[in-house]
């Protein structure tokens, strides 16, 4: 039985260019399983300031930020966790009566998966893409002790200053380059997208790879994951990296940590 709403609610909610169901589905999940008065709801804008402005004002306890607003939201908070700062990239903001406090959840999410799959530091690597979450995946590839790897980026600008930042390659497109570990973290592969069919990768370039890691969390097996699937790649999905991300941010909102068996029926309950 669902816990009727009252002036006592309090409301988390998520900024994304392109809303999806996973979040709201997921906290509210967990919000009914541990009956906690919060609710969960997915938002978009056109003006991140003035949205920023309403999780203040109005006093919203939380607020996840995805794709395009990670980096465009931080004039507006008023202090970065060490998480967002190392990678100037926001995926969390919570709310302590009017003062604003940023996180990168995705960041952490990255590290324990890493870590999880016992992925060989002197892995080679190559990731496609440059925006906020290719900051939190490059992060933590270096903090984990990954030495070797390019950043794939048409925007020269961009690209090239990913890599530098963290002490890595870039170039514009894969060309002939190998890596035991290719890295989507591009929106191709995602669900109701223009390119929601296409691989990431070539085909050859997939088959050369030991380990296949695409952040794109719907589907849960996108064609790049399907495709190394079938050719035998250890790979990572990006339904992990939402789910344990999720979590961290339930926590940082509510206190209350679910047990691992509770965000396993969350996360099957958000992507149904």
């Amino acid at each position: 039985m669902s816990r009727e709403i009252n002036k006592d609610t309090r409301l988390c909610m998520s900024l994304a260019g392109r809303p999806g169901n996973f979040g709201t589905r997921f906290h509210n999940f967990l919000y009914q399983e541990l009956d906690l008065n919060y609710i969960y709801k997915a938002f978009t804008t056109t003006d991140i300031q003035a949205a920023v402005g309403g999780v203040r004002a109005l006093g919203i306890r939380g607020c996840a930020i995805s794709m395009p607003f990670k980096e465009t939201c931080i004039p507006f908070l008023d202090e970065l966790d060490v998480s967002a700062t190392a990678i100037e990239s926001v995926n969390t903001i919570v709310n302590d009566d009017g003062f604003l406090r940023a996180y990168n959840t995705d960041y952490i999410a990255i590290a324990k998966l890493l870590s999880q799959y016992q992925v060989p530091t002197e892995s080679t690597f190559m990731l496609r893409g440059n925006g906020g979450m290719a900051k939190a995946v490059v992060a933590a590839l270096r903090d984990a002790g990954f030495k070797h790897g390019h950043i794939i980026a048409r925007n020269e600008t961009a690209g090239k200053a990913l890599a530098e930042n963290y002490g890595y390659q870039w170039q514009a497109e894969v060309g002939d380059l190998t890596a035991d570990m290719v890295i989507n973290v591009t929106p191709i592969g995602m669900a109701g997208g223009a390119e929601a069919e296409t691989l990431a990768f070539e085909p050859a370039t997939i088959e050369q790879a030991k380990i296949v890691f695409d952040v794109v969390a719907l589907p849960a097996e996108t064609p790049l994951i399907r495709y190394a699937q079938k050719h035998g790649k250890q790979v990572i999905t990006g339904a992990e990296v939402i789910a344990i991300q999720a979590v961290e941010q339930f926590v940082l909102y509510t206190g209350v940590r679910p047990t691992d068996e509770q965000v396993e029926r969350a996360a099957a309950h958000a992507r149904g």
